[in-house]
C-alpha cells in the first residue's frame, strides 16, 4: 500500500501587513457581509473579486428558508463578475465573515461547493486566483484554490 502525503502552503499575516491593494479588496470584502441576507444563520460572509479589467465585484450569502436555495458570498460574486464581465480574468479574491457584532477571529475558508466553482474560473482565467481569507487576528493568504482542494474533480 502506498501512502499519499498532501501539503497545503498557507501563508499567515497580519491585516497590517497586506499590501495595499490586498488591503482595498479585503475591506471591500468586508463591507459586503453588512449586504447579506442571513435570517437563519446570521453568519454574514462577503466575497470581493479582482478582475483583470481592474474593476472590483462584491457579493455576500443570501439564505432562504427552502434550504439549500440559498447562495454562499464566493459564488454570489464569481457568478456575478462573470456574467457582468465575461471577458475579463478573475486575478484576486478576498473573503471576510461577520457574526455577533464583529469579524470572525479566524478566517472564514469556502465551503466544497465554492471550492470547485472557484477552480472552474482559475482554469478559465488559466492561472491561480490568490485568495485572501480574512480574520480580525490573522489573515490567510493562499496562492490558488488548489492549496484548498488538492483532490479537485476536474476534467478526465
Amino acid at each position: 500500500m502506498e501512502e499519499l502525503k498532501i501539503t497545503t502552503n498557507i501563508q499567515v499575516c497580519s491585516y497590517a501587513e497586506l499590501v495595499e491593494d490586498d488591503r482595498i479588496l479585503v475591506d471591500k470584502a468586508k463591507a459586503m457581509t453588512q449586504n447579506s441576507y442571513v435570517p437563519y444563520s446570521h453568519f454574514h460572509v462577503g466575497a470581493a473579486l479582482l478582475l483583470s479589467n481592474g474593476k472590483i465585484v462584491g457579493g455576500s450569502n443570501q439564505e432562504n428558508a427552502a434550504f439549500p436555495s440559498g447562495t454562499c458570498a464566493e459564488r454570489t460574486t464569481i457568478f456575478y463578475a462573470h456574467s457582468k464581465y465575461p471577458e475579463a480574468k478573475f486575478q484576486k479574491l478576498a473573503i471576510a465573515a461577520w457574526q455577533a457584532g464583529d469579524f470572525t477571529a479566524n478566517p472564514t475558508p469556502p465551503c466544497g461547493a465554492c471550492r470547485q466553482a472557484i477552480l472552474e474560473y482559475e482554469k478559465l482565467a488559466g492561472h491561480p486566483i490568490k485568495i485572501l481569507l480574512y480574520g480580525r487576528d490573522k489573515v490567510y493568504v493562499i496562492n490558488g484554490i488548489r492549496e484548498l482542494l488538492p483532490l479537485q474533480f476536474d476534467e478526465f
